[in-house]
């Protein structure tokens, strides 16, 4: 009599995670927003030389997509390698994005080529005196950009609010150290 019900809660349990298991890869962007990432494989996204249209991995290993998460891979010996996504942006937009960094990680967004440093900020910096970054959590990076000039946040703290960048050009990620995954990654062009 006392196994019905631990399997009945046992039943509950596993129902109730359930919607957890496909939440990830459900996200939908908010209205006018362009998603630059499928959650599922790396469609629009490349090496300058190449792409990635419906591969699930990078030819070198280095870049992945499963359960809505854009992850980049550790290499030892350390290397520095760069993906893009194979379409530019000339206009005024706005970039949101999530990203989760392993203690110590060390990567990058690309803005048009310019780099912000997107890392394990209160380890690695440069921006050690965040007071909402969250160690090995998920944190929003909101990138703006108008006449040629980022202005970016994490998690609405000021992170730079004057990166000059080009008038075109690809939105990108670092592999330089440690892991790092990216989620929810959109843009919205700006009037």
């Amino acid at each position: 009599m006392k196994i019905i019900p631990c399997l009945c809660l046992a039943v509950l349990l596993l129902a109730s995670a359930a919607p957890w298991v496909t939440r990830a890869d459900d996200f939908k962007p908010e209205p006018g927003y362009l998603s630059l990432f499928n959650g599922h494989d790396l469609t629009g996204w490349g090496y300058l030389t190449n792409n990635f249209d419906g591969k699930t991995v990078s030819d070198d290993g280095r870049y992945s997509a499963a359960d809505g998460i854009l992850t980049v891979h550790p290499r030892t010996p350390r290397l520095i390698q760069k993906i893009w996504t194979t379409r530019e942006f000339p206009m005024d937009f706005n970039l949101k994005l999530e990203f989760r960094a392993a203690t110590n990680a060390d990567s990058g967004i690309y803005i048009r080529e310019p780099q912000l440093q997107c890392r394990d900020y209160l380890v690695a910096g440069p921006y050690k005196n965040l007071k909402k970054y969250l160690p090995q959590d998920w944190n929003q990076i909101e990138i703006t950009v108008t006449n040629n000039v980022a202005y970016c946040t994490c998690n609405g703290e000021v992170l730079t609010n004057a990166l000059p960048v080009p008038a075109t050009g690809p939105i990108g990620f670092e592999g330089d150290r440690g892991q790092m995954e990216y989620r929810h990654i959109r843009l919205k062009q700006l009037p």
